[in-house]
């Protein structure tokens, strides 16, 4: 046998050794929270759950799936670009158009105002001056 089969041979035999022992971060006795006795629950999708949930009288007070609220997000939010859809790190300051490579900012240049009006709505983005 040459000298990299029987490297193979010990690691593998490492490795059987390791899953025999069991792995440090498993638990032995979890039991997963779909199964009661020996069968298995389905699980309920989001509609079904707000579904029941709409069946049922709660008091204003209570938490339901329906009236959990995430947190606002300390990201900032995240620009795409008008004309293509990517993620622009960019924006004209004259159109205030967002943009994601200067090919697309010369194309942005090109467009007449009623355009840039419109993608400005499209993202709700306008301005109105009286």
């Amino acid at each position: 046998m040459s000298k990299r089969h029987l490297e193979e041979e010990d690691t593998k035999e490492q490795e059987g050794s390791s899953r025999s022992q069991g792995l440090p971060f498993k638990n032995p006795s979890f039991q997963h929270s779909n199964v009661s006795g020996s069968r298995k629950k389905p699980w309920k999708t989001l509609k079904q759950l707000l579904a029941a949930e709409a069946a049922l009288d709660w008091p204003e007070e209570a938490v339901t799936f329906s009236s959990l609220e995430g947190p606002p997000s300390f990201r900032p939010a995240k620009k795409y670009s008008d004309l293509s859809g990517f993620e622009a790190n960019y924006t004209d300051p004259h159109t205030r158009l967002h943009y994601a490579c200067p090919e697309e900012f010369a194309e942005v240049r090109k467009l007449p105002s009623d355009i840039v009006q419109g993608y400005l709505a499209l993202r709700k983005a306008t301005t109105h001056l009286q």
